[in-house]
């Protein structure tokens, strides 16, 4: 149990007046099937010394009339709006406005266990100098409500992630998994507001080349909601969005291949989990081996199980394919 020098959750009214130790930002566009549940899965955190800052993205839906609701009872939700600005711009307003000297991403459909925020906060208690944390995540259907059950859980990269790494296949993976410290974030300028794509990459990529720690915790601490629609339809734009991210960063062609055949990796097994068009995922696994068969069966165990999957998920019917592969 970690001491904090807030009050019990309970009352609500308790926490009026009290500097939060973490700020939650939730850019919030059209989410209103999912928001409660995300912001449910805040109010449900173990360590209670928190502010959630949700900024609505000029959502047309009722996103933002489900938020009003739940601040009307809650004080540590703070909702504010804005015309739609993009992602990056909804977390960066929300920083811009956090008390608390730790901030902490959560998209609008994602889901944390119970302890993510305990666990974050515990670990740069510890490490005072550590500029970001991540943890592991469960890829969830879109339908759940929990982190339970999750087929595929997220691997830690065994040592203090670098540049190459983030580049890579992003240990990180979103943006729902990022604890930073605030005045990191504001030093590096926040999320870069024109990139529609990998923007989250982008910014840690950033952090570990100006020199920012980043440290991961052995826990399934984030649910990642699978959209195979979305995701179907912006494969090829994220990739397109790694390539701008990558040429600010590499200009050696052999390590940009190196590089590129890891990230096909990684969109191809976001592919399958997602039940998504398998033979992209199969595409996805061709360029990767075309490019560089050694980097790419890195991690052999990983490797052969994408080919052998990708192979095999054009026989197999969609619902099933999210069933053995989610």
């Amino acid at each position: 149990m970690i001491a904090s020098p807030c009050l019990p959750a309970t009352p609500a009214d308790a926490f009026a007046g009290i500097r939060p130790e973490i700020s939650v930002v939730v850019p919030v566009y059209n989410a209103a099937a999912t928001i409660a549940e995300t912001i449910g899965s805040v109010l449900s955190q173990t360590f209670p010394c928190f502010e959630i800052i949700a900024v609505d993205d000029g959502s047309s839906d009722t996103s933002l009339e489900i938020l009003l609701a739940i601040a009307a009872q809650e004080p540590r939700l703070r909702v504010i709006s804005q015309r739609n600005g993009g992602v990056s711009s909804a977390r960066n307003l929300g920083v811009e406005i956090a008390a608390a000297p730790l901030v902490a991403f959560l998209d609008a459909d994602d889901l944390w266990a119970p302890g993510k925020l305990a666990h974050h906060i515990a670990l740069h208690r510890d490490e005072p100098v550590l500029a970001a944390s991540y943890a592991r995540i469960a890829f969830i259907a879109r339908d759940a409500d929990t982190l339970e059950g999750a087929r595929t859980i997220s691997t830690l990269c065994p040592h203090a992630p670098r540049l190459a790494d983030v580049l890579g296949e992003n240990p990180v993976c979103t943006a729902s998994n990022l604890v930073v410290r605030r005045d990191w974030f504001i030093t590096l300028g926040g999320f870069d507001q024109r990139l529609k794509f990998a923007e989250d990459q982008e910014f840690v990529a950033r952090l570990v080349s100006r020199g920012g720690k980043v440290d991961g915790i052995d826990g399934v601490l984030t649910g990642y909601r699978f959209s195979p629609d979305g995701l179907s339809m912006d494969h090829a734009q994220m990739h397109a969005g790694w390539r701008v991210l990558v040429d600010r960063y590499i200009d050696d062609a052999a390590i940009r291949a190196s590089l590129e055949a890891l990230y096909c990796r990684y969109l191809a097994r976001r592919l399958l989990r997602s039940g998504g068009n398998p033979l992209r995922a199969l595409k996805f696994v061709v360029r990767g081996l075309r490019l560089d068969a050694r980097s790419f069966m890195a991690e052999r165990q990983r490797g052969i199980a994408t080919v052998l999957a990708a192979c095999v998920a054009p026989l197999i019917p969609a619902a099933m394919r999210r069933r053995i592969f989610a």
